[in-house]
């Protein structure tokens, strides 16, 4: 009799009011975009993996238009310092993806929270 290989769960956890949070199972995440998750207080978060296997989760509401759509942004880096960041799909602004600091306007930014990969 074989035995089956034991699958271990690998979840992505987000600091929300200061407890750890599981909102995916790190397999959920593909490089280089972005999925919506729900806290438990009802706000929406974006997920992100890059392309080098870091987790980052901002705010998922874009600031300039009301939106819920920054889990649907482009991922990237900035050429000068290599941040990474997330460019809202309708007008474009890049939010920081570590600080949630738009790139593009110093006054705005959204929500970032701490990740962990457990």
């Amino acid at each position: 009799m074989t035995l089956a290989p034991e699958r271990i769960t690998v979840r992505v956890e987000l600091l929300v009011d200061q407890q750890w949070f599981a909102v995916c199972d790190l397999s959920a995440l593909t490089p280089g975009r972005g999925v919506a998750a729900l806290l438990p207080d009802g706000r929406q978060v974006a997920v992100f993996l890059d392309r080098a296997g870091v987790a980052y989760a901002i705010g998922n509401q874009d600031p300039f238009t009301g939106a819920y759509v920054l889990s649907r942004g482009l991922v990237g880096r900035t050429a000068d310092d290599g941040r990474p960041f997330v460019a809202s799909p309708l007008l474009k602004q890049r939010f920081d993806l570590t600080t949630g600091q738009c790139l593009d306007d110093e006054s705005v930014s959204v929500p970032a929270f701490a990740v962990r990969v457990q």
